[in-house]
């Protein structure tokens, strides 16, 4: 049977997730709409769902895009429907859509952006909304953690902030950073990322570094000097997953998705740099 490309748009609770990629005896988004896609199917082989951003345990999608390869003739509309009857309640698929030509729900994307939510002292913090946001024991100065924001965007090798994997790139373009209190009655601190891509705990990490300048235990140009290290820096602070949200992900028009994965597939290397 022919087969079609579909875009699956997702959100989720990570709280009682394993994070998002299958892990064998464990509960994760990934396994748990693949088994259930597969089951309403009936299909003979299991879907294969391939994700914009592979989240951690623990972390929350408002956003979260995938793409899988199924039977030609399934209707999407119905299938989004009976997914919503059999899901879990803390995850949903909220949209299915058969995907343009050259889309990969990885490779396509343009950027990614999370949200990292913390309270400080200055902070109400809301009991209903403690599984989706960090308390710090500080007052956070959020003009010094925006002037420290301005220290990081561009092409840069993020490798003090991300955990290391073998044959993983740690050069990044960080396109957005901007911290902010939220106007809502807790008085959220919310610290925006946007991104062309990430590398494993690169977010968390960043939200850390921020709150040590905030907080006035690190200087500005302690976070600049970050930038120069040349490997994962034990300085910084990895934030729990709570806070950490994925908002929103980004893609080129249909014409321009092919010439996209090929600009994501190719070589990061930072200008008079060799590739680490």
């Amino acid at each position: 049977m022919s087969s079609t490309r579909f875009r699956l748009d997702i959100s989720y609770d990570g709280t009682d997730f394993h994070g998002w990629a299958h892990q064998e005896g464990l509960r994760t988004v990934q396994g748990t709409i693949e088994h259930w896609i597969t089951t309403v199917l009936r299909l003979d082989e299991p879907a294969q769902l391939t994700v914009a951003g592979r989240t951690d345990a623990g972390v929350h999608a408002r956003a979260q895009v995938a793409h899988a390869d199924l039977p030609s003739d399934v209707d999407p509309r119905q299938l989004r429907r009976r997914l919503t009857r059999i899901l879990p309640e803390d995850v949903r698929v909220n949209r299915i859509s058969v995907a343009p030509e050259h889309f990969d729900a990885r490779f396509s994307a343009l950027w990614r952006r999370y949200v990292y939510r913390v309270w400080d002292v200055d902070s109400f913090q809301d009991p209903l909304l403690r599984g989706f946001t960090s308390p710090v024991r500080h007052s956070l100065d959020i003009a010094r953690m925006n002037e420290a924001c301005d220290q990081l965007l561009g092409l840069n090798d993020f490798v003090a902030f991300c955990k290391y994997r073998e044959g993983a790139t740690s050069i990044r373009c960080l396109q957005k950073m901007s911290v902010k209190r939220a106007d809502d009655r807790c008085g959220t601190i919310e610290m925006t990322v946007q991104a062309d891509a990430f590398c494993h705990s690169m977010v968390r990490s960043l939200a850390g570094a921020l709150c040590s300048v905030g907080s006035g235990q690190r200087s500005v140009k302690w976070i600049s000097n970050l930038l120069s290290a040349t490997k994962r820096s034990s300085e910084v602070l990895v934030m729990p997953a709570r806070g950490l949200t994925l908002e929103e992900v980004a893609y080129p028009s249909d014409d321009k998705l092919a010439e996209r994965v090929s600009q994501a597939k190719s070589k990061r290397v930072l200008p008079g740099k060799e590739q680490r």
